[in-house]
């Protein structure tokens, strides 16, 4: 996918799939101790963004609930509907990272797969019709639903994977320039 083009609902399904695939195999596929040491410029190492993967995956669906209604409290006239998060993005993050901190790898990864399967089955869901609707996610992404949705749950997700196992690029899924 390049620039501002916008997948297809289809094509989103896939790639959801293709990088939950992607995410579960690298991190199985890492050493403990490579998932200990230090990876990203918040100080984490694997582990930890194992956890924030882990943490940020359950909001996705939440983005269907912002095209749908234009947030619980619908957003003024010309603004783009969106939700905030209590202290902001760094604050959210550092919480739950930090609630996660005694949980295993095992665990971690079940608590990933589990909320991308329920993520996979939100999108299978909604109305076609929705993911041409222009929202803003909690951390600032606008555009098309679809578009933003590709942006935090896939690319997103696939960043922190180079991060984790500090592959020099994201992997990209088959078929990634057809989105």
């Amino acid at each position: 996918m390049t620039g501002n083009e916008v997948p297809t609902r289809a094509a989103l399904l896939a790639a959801l799939r293709t990088s939950r695939d992607a995410v579960l195999a690298t991190v199985r596929a890492l050493s403990p101790e490579a998932l200990e040491r230090g990876r990203y410029e918040r100080g984490w190492n694997g582990r930890q963004i194992l956890a924030h993967l882990a943490s940020i995956e359950w909001t996705y669906p939440r983005l269907l609930d912002i095209a749908r209604d234009g947030t619980a409290a619908p957003a003024p006239a010309g603004e783009t509907p969106t939700r905030t998060m209590r202290g902001g993005n760094d604050a959210y993050n550092e919480r739950q990272v930090a609630k996660r901190a005694g949980r295993s790898v095992g665990e971690l990864l079940e608590e990933f797969e589990n909320n991308r399967a329920a993520t996979i089955r939100a999108v299978e869901a909604a109305d076609d019709a929705l993911f041409a609707r222009t929202i803003r996610s909690a951390g600032g992404v606008t555009g098309p639903l679809a578009l933003v949705f590709y942006r935090v749950a896939v690319e997103h997700v696939l960043g922190h994977l180079c991060d984790m196992g500090g592959l020099e690029g994201p992997p990209k899924p088959p078929g990634h320039s057809a989105l």
